[in-house]
């Protein structure tokens, strides 16, 4: 608690107004997966499997953050509210910097320091916007490389439960009508 009170004088001291650029750089780096590949250069997954894992991976940072904050009720340090520990906002712009960084490490390591730049970004004007202790930062960051990896992981298993052999399944539904009956017809290969 002393160390995190250190850290907000010292940021604090100097403060003239805040600057709420953090509501939207949380989504930059998950944005940027999208941008790079509207404008050609190509990830590793594409567009229907990464949107899958950046929608698994926020889902995870929403279950993970949503329910500490509630049972931690820590004090934010402006005092608005008793929901500070985690950082979602860090935690969402870390999980996005964690994608960026899966999709397109093989392309350029840049593109992925890039993320994670703009997601310290984030976490430092959550502070200096006095919306969270570091701590809150620290952990939100460790919450949503986690997410992320962690969908990366369960991927190929939901790729597998969802959409099992999907390709090999067929199947046809016709209308039908021989001047005395209307019915559909259906054939499916399963």
């Amino acid at each position: 608690k002393d160390f995190n009170f250190e850290i907000k004088e010292e940021i604090n001291e100097n403060i003239d107004e805040k600057i709420t650029i953090d509501d939207f750089s949380q989504y930059a780096p998950a944005a940027a997966v999208y941008a790079l590949n509207l404008s050609g250069i190509k990830g590793k997954h594409n567009f229907k499997d990464r949107t899958i894992i950046l929608a698994t991976s926020y889902l995870l940072v929403a279950a993970t953050t949503l329910p500490l904050k509630n049972i931690t009720a820590i004090q934010r340090p402006d005092g608005s509210s008793y929901n500070s520990f985690p950082s979602g906002h860090t935690a969402t712009a870390f999980a996005g910097a964690e994608f960026l960084w899966q999709e397109y490490k093989d392309v350029s390591v840049w593109y992925g320091i890039s993320g994670y730049l703009v997601a310290a970004g984030t976490g430092a004007f959550r502070m200096y916007n006095d919306r969270h202790w570091l701590t809150d930062v620290v952990a939100g960051a460790g919450i949503g490389i986690l997410c992320t990896k962690t969908a990366y992981w369960l991927h190929p298993k939901l790729q597998n439960l969802l959409f099992k052999n999907k390709t090999n399944n067929s199947f046809l539904v016709a209308p039908f009508y021989n001047g005395k009956q209307l019915g559909f017809g259906f054939v499916g290969r399963f």
